[in-house]
């Protein structure tokens, strides 16, 4: 069985790249397969969906149930590809077959990173926190009384704090950081909303580990002992890269790919959370493991493996995310001179370097963060518009005429 273009991981790059490759050619055959056993989803939807916010056919929902009709895609679920052929252009799959390719998207996501803590493969209700399958086993696993140790204070851990809030007798989260949200807020930032989920009855151990796991205590390395009847790993994730390195190609931390998403083996490409591409903010190659981007990086892909052309060259580091009720956006770095303004739990951190913008955060204060996001990614000159106006609040007015007109879509 050969197929004109063959999709592994059933992610949101996947749908990028449907439609980028339906954008180009609505004739060729395409093929997706995933070990998982649903269609597409939102996987940051798996913490309300555990908080009762949303539902299973909701998250099944998220494109038309008619997607893959539509665009003429024969999908295979719960089955997992096991091996990349380069050379026949042959895919292996865990099930015996063998499928041949004309162009290959890998879009296989990321895995979590479970570090090695003394004890640890003894704890029975032990989870992640990454699928819809996580939520569903750690339901289970947990009641009105559950005593549940998060191990990161990251965006996973905290968001799996969130959905779970309702659920269980008591929630503890320890990391070895000095904060929560490292990867994304600064100090002060972190110290808002760690004080904000604190509201909620989350208690934080930071700058903490766990030594060792033991008959339902997690003792740390200071020497607290915490009570548990369920652990839940989020410390981190890992691109999965093996497909693609055992068929020769290269990787660093993630899969290389160059601007057109392809990777170093012929009529192969990647995007998504396994993949890495052009940091726009500071000019490297990294992960930037975030929804919007993986579905714009598969949708280039798509459009570069039927012909078309489309260079995935302006990504930046970026995130929207809340918990309960307090919202926050960051977007590109911190590196350069910063603006702050705060007052209670609004925070506005904005960094210039040079004449740009690079980056910002903001918390409870996100109105209108869409231009923030534009000035960072198109590194649109400072001096071109009424920055100290849209320090105080982002507005079209504060931007030239012929920006409005050409690149805002505003009036002359």
């Amino acid at each position: 069985m050969k197929y004109d273009y063959l999709i592994i991981g059933n992610s949101i790059a996947a749908v990028g790249c449907i439609e980028g490759i339906r954008e180009n050619d609505g004739e060729g055959s395409i093929c997706v397969v995933t070990d998982e056993n649903y269609r597409v989803y939102g996987r940051p939807l798996i913490s309300y969906y555990l908080w009762n916010k949303t539902t299973e056919k909701k998250m099944l929902g998220y494109r038309p149930d008619n997607f893959y009709k539509k665009n003429d895609v024969e999908l295979i679920l719960g089955v997992r590809a096991e091996k990349i052929d380069p050379d026949r252009k042959t895919v292996s799959l865990a099930d015996g077959r063998e499928i041949g390719y004309g162009k290959l998207l890998v879009a296989t996501g990321s895995s979590p990173f479970v570090p090695p803590m003394k004890g640890l493969d003894g704890v029975e209700k032990r989870f992640s926190f990454m699928t819809l399958d996580d939520a569903k086993a750690l339901a289970e696993a947990i009641d009105k009384d559950s005593r549940v140790l998060i191990v990161g204070a990251g965006l996973i851990g905290l968001k799996c704090a969130e959905g779970i809030s309702d659920r269980v007798g008591s929630l503890t989260v320890v990391d070895l950081a000095d904060r929560i949200l490292p990867s994304i807020l600064d100090a002060k930032g972190s110290a808002i909303v760690k004080k904000h989920i604190e509201g909620h009855g989350v208690k934080f151990y930071l700058n903490d580990s766990v030594a060792e796991f033991k008959d339902g205590t997690a003792t740390l390395s200071s020497g607290k002992k915490i009570k548990y009847d369920a652990v839940v790993i989020a410390v981190g994730v890992r691109p999965n890269v093996s497909l693609v390195s055992e068929a020769g190609g290269k990787v660093n931390r993630g899969i290389a790919t160059d601007l057109k998403c392809a990777t170093t083996l012929p009529d192969v490409y990647a995007a998504g959370d396994c993949a890495e591409s052009l940091n726009s903010v500071t000019g490297q190659n990294q992960v930037l493991a975030l929804l919007p981007n993986a579905y714009m990086m598969g949708h280039a892909a798509g459009v570069n493996m039927s012909g078309g052309e489309e260079l995935y060259d302006d990504a930046i580091p970026m995130n929207a995310i809340g918990f309960w009720g307090l919202h926050i956006i960051t977007a590109g770095d911190y590196e350069g001179e910063a603006y702050v303004k705060r007052s209670g739990t609004k925070y506005k951190k904005l960094v210039t370097s040079g004449d740009t913008l690079r980056g910002f955060i903001l918390i409870d204060e996100i109105e209108r963060a869409g231009i923030y996001t534009r000035l960072v990614r198109e590194k649109t000159p400072l001096s071109e518009i009424d920055f100290e106006a849209i320090k105080e609040r982002p507005q079209e007015m504060a931007f030239s005429r012929a920006v409005r007109k050409d690149d805002l879509g505003g009036v002359k």
